[in-house]
C-alpha cells in the first residue's frame, strides 16, 4: 500500500471516531467510454458496477472518509498486450446530493495486479474525505471516472454515465458541535494531480468531442525520398538507386499497407561489403509521445542475380523520445554482406520488422521492387549462395552488422538525421496507445479506423 494510501487511511481512522459502521450499496450503470484520441478508435458502450461505503450516520463538522469500489469496469484489457502490475490508477466524481450539495474528487492508488490481455480491468478503491455542513440525508452518486495507464505509453480512457444513477450512499448528519456553516459543495477530494491528462472527471455527462481520432498524417505510400545520386562514391563505395517499397504489414491491430523509398549502400572491405539501408524521408508523424529505447527495426536483405540468400540488416533504438507530432524516423540499417558466388549479385529490400514495447510488426514488400545494387562478388568461405536464414544461419545470413544480432529486430530509433520514417511505424505507436488505454473487449476491433 502506498503511503498516501496508508496516510488517507490513518487520517480516515481518526476522523470517523464516533462515526457509526460504514454501509455500502452497489450501482449499475450504462456508460459510454473515450478511448484515448489518438487510437482512432469509437466511443465504447458498457456497463459499470460500484459499490460506494461512507458512514451510514455522522455529525455536522465530521470529515468522512469516502470508498468507491469499481466491481466492474465498463471494459477489458483488449487482446493485445498484458498490462504490468502498478501501471492503472483511476479517478472519479461523486456527486453529492440531498441536504448537502457538490461534488467530490476520488482518486486511487497507481496499485493494481498484472492484467492479461482479453482480461477484466481492476482498479484499484478510489478514496477521499467529504466535510459535512448541515443537517440531513446526504447521497453519494457514482459517475464519470477515468482510467490512466502510465506503460508502454501514458494514456486515459475517459468514462460517463449514460443515464440516471441512482444512489449508492446515504449519510444520515445530525447537529454536532460544530455548526459547519453552509459550504455547499465540497470539493475536498485527494487529487494529488500526478494523474497527467485527467480532468477527474468532474462532468457527469459525457466529455465527447475530445476523441476526434487524431492519428497525426498516416499518409500511407507517400514517396518524395532524397536519393544522393546513383552510381559508385569511389573505388570501394557503392551507392545504390532508390526503390519504391510497397510493404504489406502484419500488425498486432490487423493488416496495414505502407509505401516507402529505400536505397542499399555498400562499402567493400576485403571480401565482403558493409550495407547500409536507408529510408527516404516521409510524412508520418508520431501520434503519441515515445519513450526512449523503445523502438527498433531489422530487414532481411534479399541477394540474387549470381549469389543467393539474406543479409540481416538492423538500426538502433532510438536514444530519445518521440514527441507526439514529431516525425516517427527510420535511422539507418546496416549489416555485412559475404558474398557465397562470384558474378554479378543484386541487393534488394526484403521484409522489414519492427518491434516496439512487446508489439512486432512483419512488413513484406507485396510486389518485388527491383534491386537496388548490383554487385561484382567474389565467394567467400561461409558466404551467401544458398543461405536461407536472416538470423544466423549459413551464408550472407550468417554476418550481421553493427548490433549482430540479425534480423531479431526489435523497433526502430526515430532520430536519424533527415531521412523520415516508413508509414507503418505509425502502427507501432496506435498499438502501444491501444493497450495503454486499456481499452475495452466490447470494441468492434472490425471496425478499427483507417489504415494508418
Amino acid at each position: 500500500m502506498s503511503a498516501a494510501a496508508v496516510a488517507l487511511l490513518l487520517g480516515g481512522a481518526g476522523v470517523l471516531l464516533g462515526a457509526s459502521t460504514a454501509y455500502g450499496a452497489e450501482v449499475s450503470y450504462e456508460t459510454e467510454c473515450l478511448p484515448p484520441p489518438i487510437s482512432g478508435l469509437p466511443p465504447v458502450q458498457g456497463t459499470t458496477t460500484v459499490d460506494v461505503q461512507a458512514p451510514a450516520t455522522a455529525k455536522v463538522g465530521d470529515e468522512v472518509e469516502v470508498v468507491w469500489k469499481t466491481v466492474q469496469a465498463a471494459s477489458k484489457n483488449p487482446p493485445i498486450l498484458d498490462l504490468e502490475e502498478n501501471t492503472v490508477k483511476p479517478t472519479g466524481t461523486l456527486t453529492v446530493g440531498g441536504a448537502q450539495t457538490g461534488e467530490l474528487a476520488m482518486e486511487g492508488p497507481r496499485e493494481n495486479p498484472a492484467i492479461p490481455k482479453d482480461s477484466p480491468m481492476k482498479l484499484s478503491d478510489m478514496k477521499a474525505k467529504l466535510k459535512l455542513t448541515k443537517t440531513g440525508e446526504v447521497t453519494l452518486t457514482p459517475g464519470a471516472y477515468n482510467i490512466n495507464v502510465s506503460k508502454p505509453l501514458e494514456t486515459d480512457t475517459k468514462c460517463a454515465a449514460k443515464e440516471a444513477v441512482k444512489a449508492a450512499a446515504t449519510i444520515k448528519v445530525t447537529e454536532g458541535s460544530t455548526s459547519g456553516g453552509t459550504t455547499s459543495g465540497t470539493t475536498s477530494g485527494t487529487t494529488s494531480g500526478t494523474t497527467s491528462g485527467t480532468t477527474s472527471g468532474t462532468t457527469s455527462g459525457t466529455t465527447s468531442g475530445t476523441t476526434s481520432g487524431t492519428t497525426s498524417g498516416t499518409t500511407s505510400g507517400t514517396t518524395s525520398g532524397t536519393t544522393s545520386g546513383g552510381g559508385d562514391g569511389g573505388d570501394d563505395s557503392f551507392t545504390g538507386k532508390e526503390v519504391q517499397v510497397e510493404y504489406a504489414c502484419k500488425t498486432p491491430i490487423g493488416d496495414k499497407t505502407a509505401t516507402s523509398p529505400v536505397r542499399i549502400d555498400a562499402t567493400k572491405s576485403g571480401g565482403s561489403f558493409a550495407l547500409t539501408v536507408k529510408f527516404g524521408k516521409s510524412v508520418m508523424d508520431s501520434p503519441a509521445d515515445i519513450p526512449a529505447d523503445s523502438v527498433k527495426p531489422s530487414m532481411a536483405v534479399k541477394v540474387g542475380g549470381a549469389d543467393k540468400g539474406t543479409v540481416a540488416v538492423e538500426g538502433p533504438t532510438n536514444k530519445e523520445p518521440i514527441k507526439s507530432g514529431a516525425p516517427i524516423e527510420i535511422p539507418d540499417l546496416t549489416g555485412t554482406y559475404k558474398p557465397g558466388a562470384s558474378g554479378k549479385s543484386t541487393l534488394t529490400p526484403g521484409v522489414l520488422t519492427v518491434k516496439a514495447l512487446g508489439t512486432t510488426t512483419t512488413c513484406t514488400p507485396a510486389k518485388d521492387p527491383g534491386a537496388s545494387l548490383e554487385l561484382d562478388t567474389t565467394q567467400q568461405p561461409g558466404g551467401a549462395s544458398g543461405g536461407t536464414s536472416a538470423s544466423g544461419g549459413t551464408g550472407a545470413s550468417g554476418s550481421t552488422g553493427t548490433s549482430g544480432s540479425g534480423t531479431s529486430g526489435g523497433l526502430a530509433e526515430t532520430g536519424s538525421d533527415d531521412r523520415g520514417g516508413l508509414t507503418a511505424l505509425g502502427l507501432i505507436a496506435g498499438t502501444t496507445i491501444l493497450l495503454g488505454g486499456a481499452i475495452f473487449t466490447l470494441t468492434p476491433w472490425r471496425k478499427l479506423r483507417g489504415t494508418r
